[in-house]
């Protein structure tokens, strides 16, 4: 395709969009006219209990992309942890976006970070990664599983407060009747001094959506990515505070933060390359890929990797633990920018020696006993989950919360599973100034041309 409407492909939940039309951005800014196609996706469908028992990979890419290579749609655009490592060979990544802060936050109603929680506290996280990285450093907390986008995530945390004002108020009025309403104007505290209807109509939308969950569970701090949140304009709110886990112990999920190109079609591979490919990115999360695809450990063991250009070498930080957090392989190794891909898979290799391998079977072997999640959560938090950062050889998680990581137009749950569990992605669901150097450095982008890998059928992102 050389002129026309170039048609991108995208999964409709919030953050999805989002990340689409700042895809659409860029290429309108390049003079070509650019239509957004939303796709709905087997995760979207899938029961929930049915996903975290299956797995998640590629239920979140795989429509999209048959779209593009059927020639329904130009390219589509995924959010890079929840991809495969392996994909079609007619299907290359033609572009993969300057990354947003990969890391992930805590969020708490009153602020603190994970040492300011008291013992016993509940973390609400459906990530296996994230419940191994927090237990490993408070084991005496609970981590309960929490699902759905990030806007619903974040309801859930702050709804119990907002549900039990909400009845505190309801009983006054009903027991005091007239005489409660007379009194509540009357009453110089403009707080009580107000009706629950008044009370009500102050409340934010976002508040109100609060109050409509039926919980499950109570949560005292959930964890989530923090592009997710950045990108659906979450990041700072008056009803929770955020704080910014340290990422040498709380390490992403492979390509966390980073968002995907798919094309087929030559021109359109040189159209999107040339408006979006950031060169630092796609070498950092292409280690961070060939960590995983080495590994081995998809997502059903709890993998976080996390990759930066420094000059003349990537920094790649790899943390593999059991699922209580109670053991680990770790390690942190620069490796050459030249060589970077061959590399990372003799990073990879040694850290299996070490110990990792034995980790990752026992993920497994808990995974084929029905008992383990899946690795982390769609970058926009998956479907079936009430919409948000993924088994096999592939990819891992998060968006979990990413992120990781979603928004309106999909539903509870989670991805494209069964006849999918075997090819690989990882998880949630990150997106800012500071942090933009995450998996980019000022340094990297002076680097020589030929040390960065070649956009195109030879490089798919993996």
């Amino acid at each position: 395709m050389t002129s026309g409407t170039l048609r991108l492909a995208t999964r409709g939940s919030d953050l999805a969009l989002r990340q689409a039309a700042g895809v659409q951005e860029r290429l309108s800014s390049r003079r070509r006219d650019v239509e957004l196609v939303e796709v709905e996706t087997r995760g979207d469908r899938l029961d929930e209990e049915l996903i975290t028992r299956l797995g998640r990979t590629g239920a979140f890419v795989r429509a999209l992309d048959e779209r593009v290579l059927a020639g329904d749609v130009d390219a589509a655009v995924h959010s890079l942890k929840d991809m495969p490592t392996e994909a079609p060979d007619d299907l290359v990544v033609a572009a993969v976006g300057e990354r947003a802060p990969a890391g992930d936050v805590l969020v708490t109603r009153d602020g603190g970070d994970l040492s300011a929680l008291p013992r016993g506290a509940v973390v609400g996280t459906s990530s296996l990664r994230r419940k191994a990285q927090v237990l490993a450093e408070r084991p005496d907390l609970e981590v309960r599983p929490l699902r759905g986008n990030v806007d619903t995530r974040l309801q859930k945390l702050i709804a119990p407060a907002l549900q039990a004002e909400h009845e505190r108020r309801l009983e006054l009025e009903e027991a005091e009747g007239d005489e409660s309403q007379a009194s509540f104007r009357d009453n110089d505290d403009d707080e009580e001094g107000r009706s629950v209807e008044e009370w009500f109509d102050d409340l934010s939308e976002f508040q109100r959506r609060a109050l409509e969950h039926d919980l499950d569970h109570e949560y005292d701090a959930i964890v989530l990515a923090e592009a997710g949140l950045r990108r659906s304009d979450l990041f700072y709110r008056d009803e929770y505070e955020v704080e910014r886990l340290d990422r040498a112990s709380h390490v992403p999920a492979p390509g966390q933060g980073a968002v995907a190109v798919t094309a087929s079609d030559p021109d359109v591979i040189e159209a999107v390359r040339k408006a979006l490919d950031h060169e630092p990115t796609r070498v950092a999360t292409s280690v961070e890929r060939t960590v995983l695809a080495e590994l081995g450990g998809g997502c059903i063991a709890p993998i976080g990797v996390n990759a930066l250009v420094q000059g003349e070498h990537v920094k790649t930080r790899v943390r593999v633990l059991s699922a209580d957090g109670d053991t680990e392989v770790s390690a942190t190794r620069d490796l050459p920018l030249r060589t970077y891909r061959e590399a990372a898979a003799e990073f990879a290799a040694s850290l299996r020696e070490q110990g990792a391998a034995e980790l990752i079977a026992a993920a497994k072997r808990a995974a084929g006993d029905g008992d383990a999640a899946r690795d982390d959560e769609p970058a926009d938090g998956g479907p079936a989950a009430d919409d948000a950062d993924e088994a096999g050889a592939g990819t891992t998680d998060d968006a979990d919360d990413a992120a990781d990581e979603a928004g309106a137009g999909t539903t509870d749950g989670a991805d494209d599973a069964a006849d999918e569990a075997g090819a690989g992605t990882t998880d949630d669901d990150a997106d800012d100034v500071d942090e933009a150097g995450a998996g980019t450095t000022d340094d990297a982008d002076d680097a020589a041309d030929d040390g960065w890998p070649e956009v195109g059928s030879t490089d798919r992102g993996e």
